[in-house]
């Protein structure tokens, strides 16, 4: 039995422990506290469901991308935010109880709108032989995978505090780990295909991230959000769960070169993430993030 037999197996248990832990950092709660900041709560969402698909279709215009990598570039634009935003807000002082908020919110959202864009995403620039819509099985795969073990970490978390709290850190060292192996693993497949268009795909890629980060902070900063509030929607729309989009482009789509936008994003953005911080965030003095 090969790698390439194994690894859509693989990527499914680790995606399902990914979203695991993410449950066993979510309560209730995190809901009920977004009715405490509905302004940032409705832009981030805007953010996340409208101006980022339509920037990203953009830039799929502007840098003529391959209807293989648009594809790709489309299923990032819609994952929802990644565990790593709460890390940054953290870092560069924004308002963590809204990134957890967000993340939860987003994730439960994107069980809809991300089997939306991706089939709308394949019909627009694929010719019908590159790729499947998302049929009904698929569609279901994707909020089981997704919905599932979010619900059962929550559960766990509501029942078990203690055991959730000792294993938070544990999972998100896991989340790292597992974004880095798939990354490299989808970027070493196609390297052939990601040489050949390494300019555009680096690009657009490059672009979009830092495209996310500065309209999240300072659309916020312009709507008149404290900069806490501005810190925490910038990371959280910038900063997406590209294992997610990884995952749906080698398990539910079938391709792995759809699955390089979203391996080469995970590789930079950590990088191009701390220098937004170092770089914008650190002309401010960090305010309390409540």
């Amino acid at each position: 039995m090969t790698l390439s037999s194994l690894l859509p197996n693989l990527l499914l248990l680790a995606l399902a422990l990914v979203m695991l832990g993410l449950g066993l950092s979510l309560r209730v709660e995190d809901f009920r506290r977004l009715v405490h900041h509905p302004r940032a709560v409705g832009l981030a969402l805007l953010l996340q469901m409208i101006l980022l698909p339509a920037v990203c279709w953009g830039l799929i215009v502007a840098f003529g991308l391959p209807p293989v990598f648009a594809i790709g570039l489309m299923l990032l634009a819609a994952s929802p935010g990644g565990v790593s935003a709460n890390l940054f807000s953290h870092l560069f002082g924004g308002n963590v109880a809204l990134n957890i908020s967000l993340t939860a919110v987003n994730t439960v959202l994107s069980i809809v709108t991300l089997p939306l864009i991706a089939n709308w995403a394949v019909q627009a620039f694929s010719s019908g032989a590159a790729a499947v819509p998302l049929q009904g099985g698929k569609v279901a795969e994707v909020i089981a995978i997704v919905l599932v073990p979010v619900a059962l970490g929550m559960f766990i978390a509501a029942r078990r505090a203690g055991f959730a709290a000792r294993m938070e850190r544990p999972f998100k060292a896991f989340s790292a780990f597992v974004l880095a192996a798939f990354a490299l693993i989808a970027i070493g497949r196609e390297w052939q295909a990601l040489m050949a268009s390494a300019a555009s795909l680096g690009g657009v890629v490059l672009a979009f991230n830092l495209i996310s980060l500065l309209s999240g902070y300072y659309l916020s900063r312009a709507a008149g959000l404290a900069p806490p509030l501005a810190t925490a929607i910038s990371y959280e729309i910038g900063i997406h769960n590209s294992t997610l989009a990884i995952y749906i482009a080698l398990n539910v789509l079938k391709d792995f070169q759809m699955a390089l936008p979203a391996a080469v994003y995970s590789v930079s953005m950590y990088l191009v993430a701390t220098a937004f911080g170092l770089l914008v965030l650190r002309r401010r003095k960090p305010a309390p993030a409540h």
